[in-house]
């Protein structure tokens, strides 16, 4: 392997492997952050005036509590398809299955974040709701490429 060629190995190397603990970090620190939201929140009302925590505490918590278990399920998912690139396997059916879902709880996330904004509408919410709604179509169709892409594989695979 050439100096060059082994200097874009490593980096890629680097890459991947940020990106793992990186995601390895959000999943545990994302179960931290939901199961200490009750707390967190009567803190952040306090220490910054959120009149509308207070008003609102138990829906404040029921929401961000389903929207935080929803994000940690959209990175176990990221987790379970990072295993495959780190096998080198990357085009597998679980990868097509854990897209759909990711793309399905994105369109929940949107639709809570939405209905979020009947308590309190910010244009923050508002945005998220965009960000979400892109991101669920985003998986979706990333899985239908995925899926055509294992069968042109397996297709492949039988020729030889």
């Amino acid at each position: 392997m050439s100096s060059e060629r082994y200097g874009e190995h490593m980096k890629k190397e680097t890459v991947v492997w940020i990106t793992k603990y990186l995601l390895d970090f959000m999943y545990f620190a994302g179960i931290v952050v939901t199961v200490t939201l009750p707390w967190s929140i009567k803190w952040i009302a306090r220490v910054f005036q959120y009149e509308v925590f207070v008003e609102q505490y138990k829906e404040s918590v029921l929401i961000y509590f389903i929207l935080g278990i929803l994000a940690i399920l959209i990175i176990g998912e990221l987790r379970k398809m990072f295993r495959t690139v780190l096998a080198d396997d990357c085009f597998v059916r679980e990868n097509v299955v854990s897209l759909q879902r990711m793309g399905t709880y994105s369109f929940i996330i949107a639709i809570i974040c939405l209905l979020r904004t009947v308590l309190y509408l910010t244009v923050t919410m508002l945005t998220l709701v965009l960000v979400f709604v892109i991101a669920g179509l985003f998986s979706k169709v990333l899985a239908f490429v995925f899926d055509k892409a294992i069968d042109y594989k397996e297709e492949n695979d039988l020729t030889v």
